[in-house]
């Protein structure tokens, strides 16, 4: 990039210096238009096989060098965790629920009592609002867990 960048600039100040000079063709009966054209298309072709030569010339003293990959020491390997995050909640898929006893139903009109409901028995939940914890004991919201299935 540095050497487009510079040939691109040594371009531009060429058509400069071309731009103030070309007037002089026309005491010679040609018209400057075309001999501004047709010159700066002769100078860009220059520029672009100049950049080719450039370029080549620094790809053939470019050195490639690999690095071995890093060891991993063997007793590291036995505290490595495996994680997998769900893309809808952004929780952990791969972690170890929570216990079901962790979650406590909140005390409301129409819900049965905590010992009343079975986490595996859908049917002994009553209504559970969207955004509560799931009586299944997942720890992930109603609506992210079996909410979406309804």
């Amino acid at each position: 990039m540095q050497t487009l960048d510079h040939l691109w600039r040594e371009h531009l100040v060429t058509l400069e210096h071309l731009r103030q000079v070309i007037g002089f063709r026309g005491y010679a009966q040609r018209d400057p238009l075309n001999e501004y054209k047709t010159e700066s298309f002769e100078l860009f072709q220059s520029m672009l096989s100049r950049l080719r030569e450039v370029v080549t010339a620094q790809l053939m003293r470019i050195e490639v060098v690999q690095r071995p990959p890093p060891l991993v020491p063997d007793e590291d390997v036995g505290t490595l965790q495996a994680s997998h995050a769900d893309p809808l909640t952004g929780e952990n898929e791969v972690a170890e629920p929570p216990p079901a006893t962790m979650w406590q139903p909140p005390a409301r009109n129409g819900r049965l009592a905590a010992e009343e409901i079975d986490p595996k028995d859908p049917a002994t939940w009553g209504r559970v609002g969207r955004n509560e914890a799931c009586p299944c004991g997942s720890g992930k919201k109603y609506k992210h867990c079996h909410g979406r299935i309804a």
